[in-house]
C-alpha cells in the first residue's frame, strides 16, 4: 500500500517504519509535542481576548499583544516543524504524508503575517485587525484539525500493525 493513502483508518500508513524510527528518535517529535498545545492554548486565550475587544472596545493592547505571541508560536512550530519533517521524511516541507498540512499551514502564516503587517504599517486599524485575526485562528483551528485526523489516523495504524504484523512493502 502506497504511503498516504488507505482504505479504512486501520489501513493507513503514514509512516514506513524507518520514517517511524526517525520520528520517534527525533528531539523535534517532543518539541512539536509540547508546542502544538501550547500554541492552541495561546490561541485560545487570544481569541478570547481579541472578542473581548471586538464586543467591548476595551483592552485593545492585550489582544494585540497575544495575537503576536500566537503568531510567535506559529513561526516557531513552523520552522521546528520544518526540522522535524526533514528529519523524518528527508524535506522541509511538503512531504507527501503532509502535504495539504503544510499547503493550509502556509494559508495560515499568510493571514498572521498580514496581521503583523497590518499593525507595523498602520494599513488596517484596530477593529479590522482584530478580525483578521479571528479569520487566521479558524484557520489555525482548521489546520491543528488536520494535524490531529493525522495522529489519530497514524495511531490506528500503529495499533493494527501490532495486531496484525508489519506491512509487506513491495
Amino acid at each position: 500500500m502506497a504511503r498516504g493513502s488507505w482504505k479504512s483508518p486501520t489501513e493507513y500508513r503514514l509512516y514506513t517504519e524507518e520514517q517511524r524510527q526517525r520520528r520517534d528518535s527525533s528531539v523535534w517529535t517532543l518539541v512539536q509535542g509540547i508546542l502544538a498545545p501550547l500554541q492552541f492554548v495561546v490561541c485560545i486565550l487570544s481569541a478570547i481576548l481579541v472578542v473581548r475587544f471586538l464586543m467591548t472596545g476595551a483592552g485593545y493592547e492585550a489582544a494585540t499583544l497575544s495575537v503576536l505571541v500566537k503568531t510567535g508560536f506559529l513561526f516557531l512550530i513552523m520552522i521546528t516543524g520544518a526540522i522535524w519533517e526533514k528529519e523524518v521524511f528527508g524535506q522541509y516541507l511538503f512531504a507527501p504524508a503532509f502535504f495539504w498540512e503544510d499547503v493550509v499551514s502556509f494559508g495560515v502564516i499568510a493571514l498572521h503575517t498580514a496581521y503583523v503587517w497590518g499593525l507595523i504599517t498602520g494599513a488596517i486599524g484596530p477593529a479590522a485587525l482584530m478580525w483578521l485575526a479571528l479569520v487566521a485562528y479558524a484557520a489555525y483551528v482548521v489546520n491543528a484539525a488536520q494535524f490531529l485526523w493525522k495522529l489519530r489516523l497514524a495511531r490506528l495504524s500503529a495499533a493494527s500493525a501490532t495486531v496484525t504484523g508489519p506491512e509487506v512493502s513491495a
